[in-house]
C-alpha cells in the first residue's frame, strides 16, 4: 500500500509498504483513512527530527522509523476484531491518537494522556494515517454523525487542544480573554473561546495574514499586531477600570509571548501554556505573584473530549473547517504541504492530506 513516512530530517518519502495483517485483535479496528491534517509536530519532525517519532521501539507500542505519518485525520472503518463493539465496518469515524496502558497510574483514573509511556498514532505506532490502511484500538476511533464532513472530522484533533486550553482556563460566558498567537492552534482557540461565550476576545498576532484570518473567524474580536501597537494599553482600554483581562491563552511557545500573556490578566487571572515551548522562558515572577496568577499548563487533551467536540461541530458552534487553507494529495505532500507550511508569511494554517 502506499504511505507517507518519515525517514529523517528532511527526509519525508511517498513510498510502497506492506498492508496490515489480515487478522486483527479482538479490540483492534482496520481503517482507511480519509483526511489528515499536516501538524506542527510533524512539521518539526520534517525540520530537526526526529523529535518525538522513536529512533529505537516505543516503549510501549514497540514502533520505530520510519514512521507513518499522519494523528490527525478522519476514517472509514473497514473491519474489527472479534469484541468491538463501538463501531462497525462503514462507520466514518475520527481518530484519537494516544495510544497508552490502561492499567498503569494514570490510566487507572482516566487520564490517558497523561501516561509517562504513551504513544501516538501517527508518530511512534506502526501506522498513521497519512497511509491506504491503519489498525488501531478500539478507543482510537470515534464515529461520527451525517452532519460532520470527512474535512471537519479530520479537524477535532487539533481542535481538541483548543477546547482542553479553554476549558482549563475557565472561560465562560462573559469572559474577557487573550489568544496569543494565531497558529493552527490559536486560531481554533479562538473559535473555542468564542463557542465558550466570551464576551470580549483580543488577538495578539504580528502575521498580518494570521491576523486577517482571525477577524474572518472571529468578526467581533479585537486584533493587534504588537509589534506596531501597544497591547497593553488596547486591553487596558477595553476591559472593565482596566484591570485586564479574566484569561490569557498563550499559543506560540515562546517567551515574550508568555510574559505577554502574565502583563495582560487581571489580578487572580489565569495564563494557559498551549504553546509549547522549545527552550526554557524566562519570567517575572514578582509580578506573578503580586497579580496572584494562576498558570495552566496543558499536555494534549484528556481523551474522552472527543463526542463532545464532535456535537459542537455539528451544531456549528465550533466551525473548524475554516482554517483549512488548502487540501492536497499524498504525492504533493513535501512540495505543496511541509514546504510550503515553511513559508514565513504564513499564508497557510492547516493543509490536508488525501492518500
Amino acid at each position: 500500500m502506499k504511505a507517507v513516512r518519515f525517514h529523517a530530517a528532511r527526509d519525508i518519502r511517498v513510498e510502497d509498504v506492506a498492508a496490515p495483517s489480515a487478522r486483527l485483535g479482538a479490540r483492534e479496528v482496520l481503517v482507511k483513512p480519509l483526511i489528515t491534517g499536516i501538524c506542527g509536530t510533524d512539521l518539526h519532525e520534517y525540520i530537526a527530527g526526529p523529535i518525538v517519532t522513536p529512533v529505537k521501539p516505543h516503549v510501549y507500542t514497540g514502533a520505530s522509523n520510519p514512521q507513518i505519518l499522519g494523528h490527525e485525520f478522519s476514517a472509514i472503518v473497514a473491519d474489527t476484531g472479534s469484541e468491538v463493539t463501538n463501531v462497525k465496518t462503514g462507520d466514518r469515524v475520527s481518530i484519537q491518537p494516544l495510544i497508552s496502558p490502561r492499567d498503569d497510574y494514570y490510566g487507572r483514573r482516566g487520564l490517558f494522556h497523561l501516561s509517562e509511556s504513551m504513544g501516538c498514532v501517527g508518530l511512534s505506532w506502526a501506522w498513521g494515517g497519512m497511509g491506504e490502511l491503519a489498525v488501531l484500538n478500539d478507543y482510537n476511533v470515534c464515529p461520527v454523525p451525517k452532519g460532520v464532513s470527512d474535512e471537519q472530522a479530520a479537524m477535532i484533533e487539533p481542535a481538541a487542544v483548543a477546547i482542553y486550553a479553554v476549558d482549563r482556563g475557565g472561560v465562560q460566558s462573559g469572559s474577557t480573554v487573550l489568544v496569543s498567537g494565531v497558529g493552527p492552534i490559536g486560531a481554533l482557540t479562538l473559535l473555542a473561546a468564542h463557542a465558550a461565550g466570551a464576551a470580549t476576545i483580543f488577538v495578539s498576532e504580528p502575521n498580518p495574514n494570521r491576523l486577517k484570518l482571525a477577524r474572518q473567524l472571529v468578526p467581533s474580536a479585537i486584533c493587534v499586531d504588537p509589534t506596531k501597537e501597544n497591547l497593553l494599553e488596547i486591553i487596558r482600554d477595553n476591559t472593565e477600570e482596566g484591570v485586564g483581562v479574566d484569561v490569557a491563552i498563550e499559543c506560540v511557545g515562546l517567551e515574550a509571548s508568555l510574559n505577554a500573556c502574565a502583563a495582560a490578566v487581571r489580578r487572580q487571572g489565569k495564563v494557559v501554556q498551549t504553546g509549547l515551548h522549545l527552550k526554557p522562558a524566562s519570567i517575572d515572577a514578582m509580578q506573578w505573584a503580586l497579580k496572584d496568577i494562576t498558570l495552566e499548563a496543558t499536555w494534549c487533551y484528556p481523551t474522552q473530549i472527543w463526542p463532545r467536540i464532535i456535537r459542537m461541530v455539528e451544531a456549528g458552534m465550533l466551525p473548524i473547517e475554516k482554517i483549512i487553507t488548502a487540501q492536497i494529495d499524498a504525492e504533493d505532500v513535501v512540495k505543496k504541504g511541509f514546504e510550503e507550511l515553511l513559508d514565513k508569511t504564513g499564508k497557510h494554517l492547516k493543509i490536508l492530506v488525501s492518500v
